[in-house]
Order: C-alpha cells, then sequence, then structure tokens
C-alpha cells in the first residue's frame, strides 16, 4: 500500500448569515486555479455569475486569479451567504498564505465579517416589522 503525502493546505474558515464555509487553500499545481465546492467544480455549484464573481473577488483583488487550487466545504443557509461564507474563508486563507496581502484584502474589506442577519419575527407582527393592517373604523 503507498503512503499517503500530506498536503500543503492553509485552512481557514468563513461564516455569513448561516453559512459556514472550511476552505483548504493550495499553490497551485499542474491543474491550476481549481475550485471544487462540495466536491463539484465553482460553475456547478455557483451556476449564478454574481455568485462567482463574489468568490473569486480576494483572488482579483490580490492579483492571484488562478495561482492557487481550493477544496471547499460550505454549508447552512442559502447560496449568496455561502458564497459570502467562502469569499471571507478565501480572504483569511490568502491572508495566511502571505501576510503581505493583509493591507489590500483589509482596504477591499474582505476580512471583516458580515455580521447582518435576519432580523427576529416580534410577536403581534406578520413578521419581524410588518404591523397588522390598521382601520380606523
Amino acid at each position: 500500500m503507498a503512503a499517503k503525502t500530506k498536503e500543503n493546505y492553509i485552512y481557514a474558515i468563513g461564516r455569513r448569515k448561516e453559512s459556514s464555509a472550511r476552505v483548504h487553500l493550495k499553490a497551485a499545481s499542474e491543474e491550476t486555479g481549481v475550485i471544487k465546492v462540495n466536491g463539484k467544480e465553482l460553475t456547478e455549484y455557483f451556476p449564478m455569475a454574481t455568485t462567482q464573481m463574489v468568490i473569486n473577488q480576494p483572488f482579483v483583488v490580490t492579483e492571484n486569479e488562478g495561482k492557487f487550487d481550493l477544496r471547499v466545504t460550505v454549508a447552512g443557509g442559502g447560496k449568496s451567504g455561502q458564497a459570502g461564507a467562502v469569499r471571507l474563508g478565501i480572504a483569511r486563507a490568502l491572508e495566511k498564505q502571505d501576510p503581505e496581502l493583509r493591507a489590500v484584502l483589509k482596504k477591499a474589506g474582505l476580512l471583516s465579517r458580515d455580521s447582518r442577519a435576519v432580523e427576529r419575527k416580534k410577536p403581534g407582527r406578520h413578521k419581524a416589522r410588518k404591523k397588522p393592517q390598521f382601520s380606523k373604523r
């Protein structure tokens, strides 16, 4: 039985809304810039161009497009929240890989977690803020 070689991955976690993403970043080998999300290609898992653009943003800002292979596991929430979680995870992994990229990523606002989440429903309301119809008479 052949011995498994331990790959040199950089690991980071990103979160957004109810989504959580675990990102494994590795310097690209012969397969350049492959992004696998939950075992699928990026374009297969995130078919919308806007979510793909959100995910690739850290690479565009740091001018590292196609230089890294990614293996991402993402769970919870919807596709938009998942894309935001993956973006934060990639930005954190890039910062770990090269600390000099921190200033560029920070200026672009990619290192801060977006803490916005859905507001809870209140009693006596239809939704978080929508009130029942008011009748004067």
